[in-house]
């Protein structure tokens, strides 16, 4: 009897000790193009890297839908060695957002004489600062670049990921030179042809968009997705048809970190429409 009882007891320490269930994850993906993927339990994205330049060029964030629960990036990744295109194709979520050269679901750049000023290049180096099954830290490095007029520009965007929300906190850090202060514009890219609907909420720090998918290359899609931006102390924001973007605009000196939060959910999940979408965009407190 007692033999069997340190043996129960054994199986229960070790069950206690069990290393818990990760909820997020951020890593590098150099088996597809220099990606840099992020994921909690709720969203999902990545960040394009020195191998995928001029296919595209772009800092936007590239919004992967899914459904609530469990990590799914690193089985896509997988998946789609073998099969090439796995991840646009319906798995219990998928890639079946539109970048391009934009700032797609939550990206910045400096706002310069009424133009976008984009990096020259994708991020070309990484440090992962912390690394926990609740949460993750990590940077994305942009080198100088040329943004307008002589104005030298680079980016150090530092990402945070923790479980059980639809939003993920930037820090976006610009050193520049030739300019005393820059606008920096955090922003979402419009689908026209989507039929997005654009929604300012609470004041001047946050806004939501609603749409039908913009990428539906691989396959049909039926689902919405939705995309948001808070700046907490931002001085404005500003819907430029224009430029195809909603901006929410902080003008900062040289060094001084813009902090802010992007978030995006898809109706197929617990979000089903438009107005819980921006009722909880509206509400949500990120700090």
């Amino acid at each position: 009897m007692k033999k069997y009882l340190i043996l129960l007891c054994v199986a229960l320490l070790a069950l206690a000790c069990k290393a818990p269930e990760p909820k997020v994850m951020a890593r590098f993906v150099p088996e597809r193009a220099d990606d840099f993927v992020f994921e909690n339990n709720l969203v999902a994205g990545r960040f394009y890297g020195k191998a995928l330049e001029g296919n595209p060029t772009s800092p936007g964030v590239d919004i992967w839908v899914k459904l609530p629960g469990k990590l799914v990036a690193n089985d896509w990744y997988a998946h789609e060695q073998e099969e090439s295109g796995y991840y646009h194709k319906d798995h219990g979520g998928k890639d079946c957002y539109k970048v391009a050269v934009s700032l797609g679901g939550g990206a910045s750049v400096p706002l310069i004489d009424s133009a976008l000023a984009y990096p020259a290049t994708n991020y070309r180096s990484y440090e992962v600062l912390e690394e926990k099954p609740d949460r993750v830290v990590f940077v994305l490095h942009y080198p100088a670049w040329d943004a307008a007029g002589g104005i030298s520009v680079a980016l150090d965007k530092k990402i945070t990921v923790v479980p059980d929300t639809y939003f993920i906190e930037a820090e976006d850090t610009y050193t520049f030179s030739g300019a005393d202060s820059l606008v920096i514009a955090a922003g979402i890219k419009l689908h026209g042809a989507q039929e997005t609907v654009v929604e300012s909420l609470s004041g001047s720090d946050r806004y939501a968009i609603w749409e039908r998918a913009s990428d539906q290359t691989v396959e049909p899609e039926d689902g919405l997705l939705g995309v948001a931006v808070v700046m907490p102390g931002a001085d404005g924001i500003s819907i430029r048809e224009d430029l195809d973007h909603a901006l929410v605009l902080k003008k900062i000196a040289s060094g001084e970190p813009v902090r802010y939060f992007f978030g995006s959910c898809w109706s197929k999940g617990d979000i089903a429409d438009a107005s819980s979408w921006f009722d909880l965009v509206a509400t949500v407190e990120c700090k």
